[in-house]
Formats: structure tokens, sequence, C-alpha cells
């Protein structure tokens, strides 16, 4: 079926939503956010659109969340791109955790099992996701069944990179694309203040063995050549500790952002490995 966009009343105003009813009901659904360094992207990007789409054709219903966006600054990475909401944390991440729970509301209307609902997302998104998770946790609300990470960014302060990705990051010209200088701003945009007040919610990554007790099953899936790789593999060991089933994997001979060009060979197979997990 086609997807139905809606308008939900959310918790800073309207709250855009697209539906992509699953072609053939598996009982799951996943939330899904779209990445841009918190300042830029949409739900039709492929990184929103493509993968909803991917998710909905093979049996799980996604719901694409058009979340507030940080301000774009003049002469920032993200100038190219026009200014549209201008709004710092915790806007985002409340509207998504709104979304989290209209979802699982309405998960029966889909053929779903409102215990069956995942979140996900992809670099900004996943960061976005992730953090809503640990604000259910210290809340004890209910919790998503699972959630699923593209090539997360989930530090402020990345940990160190290791000699062989720095190297094959020289070679594809990478090296400055997310070094701590372009990351610390990137967060800073995003909160509106010092990376050093952020706390678990905005910076999942800083969250403690003993913070993560209890969060859900989870699958991450980096990119190869990509510095943000190490968050993600950093994060899995944190959430292996906290006793939690993970798996984290990196898709070969991709790029930071593999999902937002889906003609790559790494695309479908991400998604694959998602799925298999949800379902």
């Amino acid at each position: 079926m086609d997807p139905r966009d809606t308008t939900l009343a959310g918790p800073h105003g309207p709250l855009g939503v697209r539906v992509y009813p699953a072609d053939a009901p598996s009982g799951s659904v996943v939330v899904w956010v779209h990445g841009g360094g918190f300042a830029a992207g949409s739900i039709d990007m492929p990184e929103g659109d493509w993968v909803a789409r991917a998710f909905a054709a093979r049996g799980i219903t996604a719901v694409s969340v058009d979340y507030s966006l940080a301000p774009v600054e003049p002469g920032s990475r993200w100038a190219e791109h026009e200014p549209r909401d201008g709004v710092r944390y915790p806007v985002a991440s409340e509207e998504i955790a709104f979304a989290l729970a209209w979802a699982r509301e309405r998960a029966g209307e889909w053929g779903a099992d409102p215990s069956r609902v995942a979140i996900g997302g992809a670099s900004a998104g996943a960061n976005l996701a992730t953090g809503v998770v640990v604000r259910l946790l210290r809340s004890g609300q209910p919790l998503p069944s699972h959630v699923v990470l593209a090539y997360p960014t989930l530090h402020a302060v990345q940990p160190d990179v290791p000699a062989a990705l720095a190297d094959a990051l020289a070679e594809a010209g990478l090296s400055e694309q997310f070094a701590p200088t372009a990351v610390r701003e990137m967060y800073e945009n995003y909160l509106g203040g010092s990376v050093d007040t952020a706390d678990a919610i905005a910076a999942p990554g800083t969250a403690t063995e003993g913070e993560l007790v209890g969060f859900p099953p989870t699958t991450i899936v980096a990119s190869d050549v990509d510095e943000l790789r190490v968050s993600g593999e950093a994060f899995a060991r944190t959430l292996e500790g906290a006793g939690v089933d993970v798996v984290c994997t990196t898709e070969p001979g991709t790029r930071h952002g593999h999902l937002n060009r889906p003609e790559e060979p790494g695309a479908e197979p991400t998604i694959d490995a998602f799925v298999a997990r949800l379902t």
C-alpha cells in the first residue's frame, strides 16, 4: 500500500509522520529516524523514504518521523541546506519518543503486535533513536522491542580511531569528515551549548553499563570507511557489558551514509540484517 502522511499533535506542536504499511505484515513495526547531523535531512531523502519502503516490502510497517531540526548556521558544514526549524535539544528527542508511543497505540491497525514495535535510525537519527531508549529506561516507561542502528554517531567526543581505519580514511580523502572538531561542532549546534554538559540522552555513547541494563536487543551496522564506526563499536561493547543482546557488524566496502545511496551494494544487505533480527 502507498505510504500515508499524518500530522500528530506532538509535544512541541504539529509533528509529521509517514506510515509505510507492510506489504505482507509480519507483525513488526519500526519507528525510523533519518540522519543529517541533527540539522538537515528529511523523510523524503533515500535514508528516510527508500529505507522505509524497504522495510515495508519485507513485511515490517515503517513509521518515518519528520522531527524538528537544529539550526543551520552560516559557514557550517550544513550551510548548503535551507534552514527549516532551528530548534535544539531536547525537542527532537521528545518528538521521537512521542511518535514511538503513538505507533505502539496504532500497531494493531497495521496488522502488527504492539509488543513488537522497534525503533531505529541512521547516523544522527540513530543517536536520537538510542537517546529515546535511554530516556525511557530512566523513566521506567515501555521500551521498544528492538533497536536497529545504521552507522550511528553516539559520542560527542569520539573514541580513538585505530591506525588501520585512519589510513583507510586518509586514502579515501575522508580524514576530516568526522574528525573530532567536526563532531564536536555538530553536537554543540544540536545542544546549543558545550558537549561537556551533554547527558546520555543527547550522547548515548557516554552511558555506563549500569545505565544500560535492560536496554532492548540491538543491531548495529556500521559503514566500513567511516570514522563514526568507532562510536558504534564502543557502544556495542558497553551494551555487551550490560548484558544486552547486541550484534554489531560492519558492511564491507561502504562509506558513511550508505543507506542514502541505495544503488550501492551495501544498502540492501544492511536492511536484510535489520529485518532478520526484527522478525
